[in-house]
């Protein structure tokens, strides 16, 4: 990783109190960058401040995704307290487990309101300044499900799958100007995303899946977030064997549909 890439940068970071978000501000602070860390839980942002490199210089700023009417008072307490924002990186979210059929749409709209309304509406809260300055760069967290889809998460997908729609967009209206946007999709990470996905109801699913157990570390994840940042890249997929279903979906789809139909049925 070309860790001297981010010496000297202010960093926003959403979803910091746990999971990738906790991973990148550990290394981010490794590397000399300045910190912004929010997420909903003061107290566990001050713990995950406390464990970063030079806690002295970094700022703890809770935050909830809901409220996007705060994003404006947040950004200007950034700014009168480090000047600039550097790097955005939208990481905040929620997964959910449940068909279709037993979704109550309150979950669906919740999964869209924090997953994508909430990350669009602090990326345009930042993206001004540095396109007036002529530099910056905006970071999305998607996943795998934001390039395909599978049974009982089909709300989430939609939720990821709308964030590649708006932020390819605003890299082609806004590379030339300066800006790089980054859109990262992460597979199975052992993080407690399953324990705080969302059931049907609305409940939290509170039970570790299979295949987030058996997950990529979040630390080797982070270290490989941070590696696509620091080379301004597109998009990445940051996965293992979760990625041979991305390729499927693209160049073998009947296949892929199949086996999806396969799945369903097994879980029924």
């Amino acid at each position: 990783m070309a860790i001297h890439y981010f010496e000297g940068k202010v960093i926003w970071l959403t979803g910091a109190s746990s999971g990738i978000g906790e991973a990148l501000c550990q290394q981010l602070a490794i590397a000399g960058a300045t910190l912004v860390l929010s997420a909903r839980r003061a107290e566990a942002l001050q713990k995950v401040c406390q464990a970063c490199a030079n806690p002295h210089r970094h700022l703890v700023l809770p935050l909830d995704m809901l409220t996007p009417d705060s994003f404006g008072a947040a950004s200007q307490q950034v700014v009168e307290r480090l000047g600039r924002v550097d790097i955005l990186i939208n990481c905040a979210g929620i997964s959910h487990r449940s068909k279709i059929e037993a979704t109550e749409m309150s979950v669906v709209r919740h999964l869209m309101e924090l997953n994508y309304f909430g990350p669009v509406a602090l990326s345009k809260q930042v993206l001004p300044a540095m396109l007036a300055r002529g530099t910056g760069h905006v970071v999305v967290i998607s996943s795998v499900m934001g390039k395909l889809s599978m049974p009982a998460r089909g709300a989430y997908a939609a939720s990821k799958h709308a964030l590649h729609g708006l932020f390819d967009a605003l890299r082609a209206e806004v590379e030339s100007r300066g800006v790089a946007v980054t859109v990262i999709c992460p597979g199975y990470i052992r993080t407690n995303a399953s324990f705080n996905a969302l059931e049907g109801d609305g409940k939290p699913h509170n039970q570790l899946d299979q295949e987030i157990s058996r997950g990529m570390a979040p630390e080797k994840c982070a270290r490989r977030i941070l590696r696509a940042i620091a080379r301004r890249r597109s998009e990445v997929i940051v996965a293992r064997h979760e990625t041979l279903g991305v390729w499927l979906n693209r160049f073998a789809p009947r296949l892929f549909r199949l086996l999806v139909r396969r799945r369903a049925r097994r879980s029924q």
